[in-house]
């Protein structure tokens, strides 16, 4: 039978992540371990009793690592997959020299759907990395 129609049009959503925040302990070694990884150069800013770093995001969706009251690294709970680009082997094959652990290196989902991957950062974050190919 479903719900009554409330009269609303269905809106679309593009991409259902917005924003992401990686937390940290040391902010400086996380950055360090990003810039490593990814072969950037990330700013470290406060805002709010807070200190981030914004990764470079010219278009599509923006994140930071962050340092501050609960924002607190784990091996658990939401799961975020970064983007490596075309090919996550040259991304993932720099986590351990930048102070990560790999915990399941690259993984064929299906042909469409590409590549993963998942990692421990240098602050105990569980994250994974995905590609195309």
């Amino acid at each position: 039978m479903g719900l009554p129609s409330t009269g609303r049009k269905k809106v679309k959503i593009k991409n259902y992540v917005s924003w992401f925040e990686i937390p940290a302990l040391n902010l400086d070694r996380a950055v360090s371990f990003y810039n490593h990884i990814y072969g950037i150069e990330m700013k470290i800013m406060n805002a709010g009793g807070y200190s981030m770093a914004l990764f470079p995001a010219d278009n599509g969706i923006g994140g930071a690592i962050v340092l501050g009251e609960g924002s607190i690294p784990s091996e658990t709970g939401t799961l975020v997959y970064l983007n490596a680009g075309r090919d996550l082997a040259p991304v993932l094959g720099r986590v351990e020299a930048a102070g990560g652990r790999i915990i399941m290196g690259k993984t064929l989902i299906s042909p469409d759907d590409g590549h993963f991957a998942l990692f421990i950062d240098s602050e105990g974050n569980k994250l994974a990395l995905h590609s195309n190919s």
